[in-house]
């Protein structure tokens, strides 16, 4: 019997340590530690709670856009507007969302994840006159191999040519990821941390020229998605067919759903939206309505006081580092006291099982055909990527329908005033699975604000009952060849895509208490 450890995970945004017991080459046992303390809901009691969406966005550079989606929601609710966001304020906001939804899925296969099955080296011979591998190849041949190396070695099966194209990709896949900045600066201002969503709609005006350059740029990324990032996860897919059954973890999945279709009340989980809200049982084939109420977060093995847990609109959060048996500085959240797993494979599985929106079940059973697997492989490794690049395409032909509804001239705002009290909470999906910002106002002020984070779901230590959490359940059971080298593991952990900024972002290494009002 031995243990690995990987610390920390690279090629993710964050510090994320996986600690696993191997017996007779198959991980018996597995632990997810974020090793950073998690203080954003300290920093904002007391302020304006419109300082909320530019503080939230301070998570993380790769997915602000969702957290100044899920606080203005939190916002709108809280302060009784809900019903009053313009047509052009919900579109801007979807606009603003899906461009970052579509860099950050471009970017996890290409730059984050595909690393782990492609032999960039073996292309050094390649005779090829791809402008973007000719560049791959110059850096290679002047032994400048990062960000490429250093890496776990693999059991690398694409053929040359296949290496060859998906090392042109991944240079061609920078280029659209900027495109995708270029189109969410045009709605939000600025890409990262936008700075027009605001309780109430947007302060961003659509103009007729603005509509015009944004489909210009749309019209790209759909071509790259159509034609090159689908086939290559169908390629790699192909290529790995033992990942389409390993790295499944559990079989409850949560999505709060994405995409306002129309406006509405403040209970966001009834809205109509592109892809719905609902818990998906792979186990059984069903979807249900998905509850917030249902949410509580677990702290026994988190770095967390024992009075923190609960369900988020009661909860807080409090460090307590030197806390007996914890090893992590993420909390548990369990949703109707089971353990869930959230991102694309859980709004894809949702919307399949659901029929709604229906191109969700015919791509997903024209792939699934093309890899000769069956809805249950969603749940794997190779199925998070595969969902990840269908979502990618439903989203992207939504937007081309969005950005034409908009009206230029027309409201992007409704008038408001901050509320003396008042709560509400933002729950929307990100790229990485289900966010829920819970806010109370007293006095105008934050009196209490929870974020219950995609990567907080799936990257969770045990809870009380000594259930692991979804990354956890995943590496049990996975055969390893080398101890030494675990590229296995590696490849289903950051198949969830994790993001530890999100679910850990603030530590005095010295363990020293802060104030909350210098923790920026």
């Amino acid at each position: 019997m031995g243990k690995i450890t990987i610390d920390p995970v690279t090629r993710i945004e964050g510090h994320l340590k996986i600690e696993a017991v191997v017996d007779r080459g198959a991980v018996k046992e597995a632990r997810s530690s974020g090793v950073l303390f998690r203080g954003l809901e300290m920093i904002l009691r007391g302020r304006d709670p419109r300082d909320a969406q530019q503080i939230t966005q301070r998570v993380c550079g790769v997915c602000p856009a969702v957290h100044s989606i899920a606080s203005v929601l939190a916002q709108d609710a809280a302060f009784g507007i809900a019903e009053k966001v313009p047509k052009n304020g919900r579109i801007m906001r979807n606009l603003i969302l899906s461009s970052n939804f579509l860099q950050s899925h471009i970017l996890h296969f290409y730059h984050l994840s595909a690393l782990d099955f492609v032999d960039v080296a073996a292309v050094s011979d390649y005779e090829g006159d791809d402008l973007d591998l000719k560049a791959v190849k110059e850096f290679i041949a002047r032994g400048e191999l990062g960000p490429f190396l250093p890496r776990y070695e693999g059991d690398f099966r694409l053929k040359k040519e296949q290496s060859a194209a998906a090392v042109a990709h991944y240079v061609k896949a920078l280029r659209i990821r900027r495109t995708c900045h270029e189109m969410l600066a045009m709605v939000g201002g600025k890409m990262p941390h936008n700075c027009t969503a605001v309780a109430g709609g947007v302060t961003e005006h659509p103009t007729e020229d603005k509509i015009a350059a944004f489909i210009a740029r749309l019209d790209q990324v759909r071509e790259f998605i159509d034609n090159v990032y689908i086939p290559d996860v169908l390629m790699v897919a192909k290529a790995y067919p033992d990942y389409l059954e390993i790295g499944a973890g559990p079989s409850t999945l949560l999505s709060w759903g994405v995409f306002d279709l129309e406006e509405g009340g403040p209970n966001y989980l009834v809205r109509k939206r592109l892809l719905p809200s609902g818990v998906a049982d792979m186990s059984t084939g069903k979807a249900v309505p998905a509850d917030s109420s249902m949410v509580a977060e677990d702290v026994r093995y988190s770095r967390i006081a024992d009075s923190c847990a609960g369900r988020p609109a009661e909860a807080s959060t409090e460090p307590q580092p030197d806390k007996p048996d914890a090893y992590s500085f993420m909390k548990a959240p369990r949703y109707d006291d089971r353990v869930c797993q959230v991102g694309p494979s859980a709004r894809v599985a949702v919307a399949y099982l659901s029929g709604n929106p229906p191109e969700v079940k015919k791509l997903v059973d024209w792939a699934l055909s093309e890899l000769n697997a069956g809805p249950g492989a969603l749940l794997s490794t190779a199925g998070r990527h595969l969902a990840r690049a269908i979502e990618a395409k439903v989203v992207a032909d939504a937007m081309a329908g969005w950005v034409l509804q908009l009206n230029p001239g027309e409201p992007v705002c409704a008038d408001y005033r901050v509320p003396a009290e008042g709560e509400g909470a933002g729950l929307v999906d990100g790229p990485r699975g289900a966010l829920g910002h819970w806010l109370r106002v007293k006095g105008r002020l934050v009196d209490s604000y929870q974020l219950v984070v995609p990567t907080t779901w799936n990257a969770s230590p045990r809870d009380a009952k000594g259930r692991p959490g979804a990354i956890e359940q995943a590496l049990v059971g996975v055969k390893v060849k080398n101890e030494k080298n675990p590229v296995e593991l590696a490849r289903i952990v950051r198949s969830f895509d994790p993001c530890l900024a999100c679910a850990v972002h603030a530590v005095d290494a010295r363990g020293n208490e802060i104030s909350p009002r210098l923790r920026l």
